[in-house]
């Protein structure tokens, strides 16, 4: 319950963030041509609101509704959400967004994706800056890889070290890498330390990834950083410094096996195997009813060769650039998969994307979210769909080429069939994480 509560307070900020941005970047242009704008919610208030206020002198009343959707801005002389018929039946004010020109109702428009778009490649050069890049080396991680089932699927096997994909070295700085790689015909990986395999990867490699489990993880290897006073470890006389590599005839050299095995033997006597400098030697142990030891496990920042390159001021701004374009090439590439059965299976809503989030808090992996989703939410409002702003965007350009408003009742129709469909899309997404929950 604790780990879903943290999941979801990054996901409700994150998104209570883009949306105020998004929304922002609307509002601010409508201000700069002086159009009037009548609302800024964030998330949407059908019927009542949580909180509302309307400064003093002020046009516009900005809110918090109930419902965590999204957001927008009412802006005056405008058809959108609010289907406000009435105000457009009523002849055109000199503050209306339909009185001004084609160009300053295209930046209005525009205004909340540049406003993401900008906001991602601010959270990458601000990561670049705080934390720098750091990475561990395939090479270096010498127990290989925990791979998921839907990879074990594919043909990788536990253990196997990632060495090349389509006989080239993978760069793990760069963010999309995993990607390209699932987008390769095939991954050289080293097998049980000598043998040199060749995977094909299937065409919807990436449609099969669970976003829970991920693709594959560092197998960390088990050694010991300290042993515990009185301890089941103590007791038989494990020392600081020795690697755990089997549990009674079961081979564990990575802590992903260690841990279940322990606990199998929960409160009974267990033969454990561990290298200790250059000999291999066996103790006996009673792992607690919990199937603990009672020792400090060694963390992977001093078990593996990181490659670490921090970056100055000036340095991580083309870093954001670089990290930001290149995230939304990755994400427009991986678009395609969602045409196919499997790609619209793999289609997920809130909960797909909650589960993205870390179980425990972790600052930097939050902004690298957020940043992610930045770029999703520019890219997803600027389809040209009616109802998303790309919508409004198509018919201002028609009329820049015709030279002709498209007519009233033509945009009012296609609002309330762009509705309809996103509202279609929305439940059918979070009926995917549904079914997937329930099948679990």
């Amino acid at each position: 319950m604790e780990s879903f509560l943290i999941k979801a307070a990054q996901l409700i900020l994150a998104l209570s963030l883009l949306v105020i941005i998004h929304e922002f970047g609307h509002f601010l242009w409508a201000r700069v041509f002086k159009i009037r704008v009548e609302k800024f919610y964030l998330f949407f208030n059908p019927w009542f609101s949580l909180a509302k206020w309307k400064p003093k002198g002020s046009d516009t009343e900005y809110g918090i509704g109930w419902l965590p959707l999204g957001g927008y801005v009412k802006i005056a002389g405008m058809v959108d959400e609010s289907m406000d018929t009435e105000q457009m039946a009523q002849p055109a004010k000199p503050d209306e967004f339909r009185a001004k020109p084609a160009w300053q109702r295209l930046l209005v428009m525009t205004g909340g994706v540049l406003n993401n778009f900008i906001l991602a490649l601010l959270i990458y050069a601000g990561i670049a800056f705080y934390w720098g890049d750091r990475s561990i080396p395939y090479s270096s991680a010498y127990e290989g890889m925990d791979f998921a089932p839907q990879a074990q699927e594919m043909g990788f096997r536990n253990g196997d070290i990632i060495l090349a994909a389509d006989s080239k070295p993978i760069d793990q700085t760069d963010r999309s890498h995993l990607y390209k790689m699932l987008e390769s015909k095939s991954v050289t990986v080293l097998r049980d330390h000598k043998d040199t395999v060749e995977i094909s990867i299937p065409k919807d490699a990436v449609t099969r990834l669970d976003p829970e489990q991920g693709f594959m993880a560092f197998r960390i290897p088990v050694v010991v950083k300290k042993v515990m006073n009185g301890s089941a470890a103590a007791e038989a006389g494990v020392l600081p410094g020795d690697r755990m590599i089997g549990v009674d005839s079961l081979e564990t050299r990575a802590f992903s096996e260690f841990s279940p095995a322990l606990l199998a033997h929960a409160g009974k006597p267990v033969d454990l195997r561990l290298i200790r400098g250059n000999d291999t030697i066996t103790v006996s142990a009673t792992p607690s009813e919990t199937g603990k030891l009672g020792f400090e496990l060694t963390p992977p920042l001093e078990l593996f060769d990181f490659q670490t390159k921090e970056y100055g001021f000036f340095e991580s701004i083309p870093v954001g650039i670089s990290n930001g374009t290149g995230t939304l090439v990755t994400y427009v590439g991986s678009l395609k998969h969602l045409f196919s059965k499997e790609g619209a299976e793999s289609l997920g809503g809130f909960g797909a994307i909650g589960s993205m989030f870390p179980e425990r808090w972790n600052w930097r992996t939050f902004w690298e979210m957020t940043a992610f989703l930045s770029i999703i939410l520019a890219f997803m409002n600027i389809i040209p769909i009616p109802a998303l702003d790309g919508g409004h965007v198509m018919f201002l350009l028609w009329e820049v080429v015709t030279r002709k408003p498209v007519p009233q009742k033509l945009l009012e129709k296609a609002q309330v069939a762009g509705m309809m469909f996103l509202l279609i899309l929305l439940l059918y997404a979070n009926s995917n994480d549904i079914y997937r929950f329930l099948i679990k």
